[in-house]
């Protein structure tokens, strides 16, 4: 069987593992500030999460083809029709991304899905062609979307918070904390399916740029077969759910009301699916974590536990070059096999 067939086949499988762990790495980021209110249960909250992010994901296609495209050109990796550079560099930038989702996941922390998959992609591109592989207008434009989002996201959970606090001011708080807790339904929901317009396309991006690389497709078009399969994984991965990471964004950071998670969980929402209306990638994770800070400050800023905070702060700091190096060091270890 042709190595490179082989290789694709392989590629396949691992994005969607990634997708699969992404979904209960990442589910936290949909569901934690419902759940620590008590507005939904656990197992509830994750079944919904799970059904959103699958409607969310099979909706839009844009970011997935900024992933196929805008990091590395995927038509350059590789030289001749047998050469697998190309298909080698997915995969170990997929094997790298697992392993540190894994990682952060053991140890409960709320690191970057997108942070790590996109470092990895530019790790092993670069070990496999040095620099001038990268697609520097693309990949700086996603970079710039990646570091920006928090802020953006920590403003609009500040402002929502802000005018929350005007609006429902004179409300008795028993009634006002109840009708947020039905609020939050919907925007858990709401958040859970903004999470599949984003994040589950960054998988379909990484088997588009393989069937690119393979040469068996000639253009960035998003394949019906890797939107349902993608969108699957991911429900999947998210029935499974994270509890681990849902007590440290949900509990953690700072003391949760209904009517903090009903804004943050709109600020959050906000911003992702602007993000995905543009066709940029963003971290659910690192917009969800700054929408609660943003809430936090606004109502008290001695409330957010700004300990936790900077501990994830750090995590998306290092998760790009780690990944990076981590990717790099497997494409060496698989350039010995193919």
């Amino acid at each position: 069987m042709d190595t490179i067939f082989i290789i694709t086949i392989l590629i396949v499988i691992c994005a969607l593992a990634f997708d699969f762990i992404n979904g209960f790495h990442d589910t936290a980021n949909s569901i934690a500030t419902s759940v620590s209110t008590r507005a939904l249960p656990p197992r509830t909250a994750v079944m919904l999460a799970a059904i959103m992010n699958f409607l969310g994901a099979i909706s839009f296609v844009g970011v997935a083809k900024a992933i196929a495209s805008d990091i590395v050109d995927p038509f350059s990796l590789n030289q001749t029709p047998d050469d697998t550079t190309g298909s080698v560099v997915i995969l170990a930038a997929l094997l790298s991304a697992i392993l540190w989702n894994l990682i952060t996941w053991y140890f409960g922390i709320p690191s970057s899905s997108s942070h790590t998959l996109i470092g990895s992609i530019a790790g092993a591109a670069i070990a496999a062609a040095g620099f001038d592989i990268l697609n520097y207008s693309g990949f700086l434009g996603i970079l710039k979307a990646l570091i920006f989002s928090p802020f953006i996201a920590f403003a609009v959970g500040f402002l929502f918070m802000t005018l929350f606090k005007l609006m429902f001011k004179n409300l008795n708080l028993y009634r006002t904390n109840k009708g947020f807790r039905t609020m939050q339904i919907f925007t858990a929901s709401l958040q859970a399916f903004t999470h599949g317009t984003n994040d589950a396309q960054k998988a379909m991006g990484i088997i588009t740029m393989a069937l690119i690389a393979a040469g068996m497709q000639h253009d960035n078009t998003v394949q019906d077969w890797v939107r349902i399969a993608c969108a699957l994984a991911m429900g999947l991965g998210t029935s499974v759910g994270g509890y681990k990471i849902i007590k440290t964004v949900g509990t953690k950071i700072m003391k949760i009301r209904p009517v903090n998670g009903a804004a943050a969980d709109l600020a959050s929402a906000t911003v992702i699916f602007g993000a995905t209306l543009i066709h940029l990638p963003v971290s659910t994770t690192h917009v969800i974590s700054s929408s609660i800070m943003g809430v936090g400050s606004a109502q008290r800023a001695k409330g957010v536990n700004w300990g936790v905070a900077r501990k994830i702060v750090l995590t998306w700091i290092i998760t790009m070059p780690i990944s990076a190096v981590i990717a790099g060091c497997i494409y060496y270890i698989l350039n010995l096999f193919f």
